[in-house]
């Protein structure tokens, strides 16, 4: 299965209309059947990424919401959505796709980083941004992703100094790329294509962090 059926747009459509467990259960033979053709398509996606990167594993995450501590209390997601993680202690980032009517992206990145983590990006932003700049402010990068996106602090966080020349990617607190598709892009026959295509534009920017987040401020390997 390798395209997004218009049926699956359908039944997120109504899903999004009849938010609740009633009507769910009514149509929950309909939801598996298209449960399964995006669970084939992701893994299908999955064999296309590992035609040229080292994918571990595949996660396609259920529809149902955790509204334990949201105010948000419809039981349902109202898109499909997977994660693929890469593989091996040296490759670092991860790769997301969210299918939903409007709002279909695929992102990656670094959504929450550990303080350890993060204090080595920053430490190394503060050092020198040469090589992370020629990285995102590439043709190809930029057309695809816009600019690295997610929350910042305010300043410059504590310890570095607020007037630093790279302070507007040191006090960031994520590290995010992202990518919108139109819903006749998402419904068209060389979808999977266009995402794996814009997942390997990717590659520059995780090899970089990842050679980043695996070594010291040396370039010495933290891995045995």
């Amino acid at each position: 299965m390798t395209t997004i059926s218009k049926s699956a747009f359908n039944f997120l459509s109504q899903l999004k209309e009849n938010n609740n467990r009633d009507w769910f259960n009514t149509h929950k033979k309909e939801f598996q059947l298209e449960q399964d053709k995006i669970k084939l398509f992701y893994t299908a996606l999955k064999e296309a990424l590992n035609t040229h990167d080292e994918i571990e594993k595949l996660k396609v995450f259920r529809i149902y919401r955790d509204i334990r501590f949201s105010k948000d209390k419809t039981p349902y997601k109202t898109y499909f959505s997977g994660h693929f993680v890469r593989a091996s202690k040296r490759k670092r980032g991860g790769y997301y796709l969210q299918i939903s009517p409007g709002e279909t992206f695929l992102a990656g990145g670094f959504w929450s980083p550990n303080k350890e983590d993060l204090l080595r990006i920053r430490k190394e932003f503060e050092m020198d941004t040469t090589e992370i700049r020629a990285i995102i402010n590439d043709k190809k990068f930029v057309q695809n992703f816009g600019e690295i996106q997610g929350n910042s602090l305010k300043t410059a966080p504590r310890g570095f100094d607020k007037n630093h020349p790279n302070v507007d990617l040191i006090r960031m607190k994520q590290y995010i790329v992202t990518r919108y598709f139109t819903d006749d892009e998402v419904l068209s026959p060389n979808f999977l294509d266009e995402v794996n295509k814009t997942f390997k534009v990717m590659r520059p920017y995780f090899n970089y962090m990842s050679e980043i987040l695996t070594t010291d401020l040396n370039g010495v390997s933290l891995i045995e």
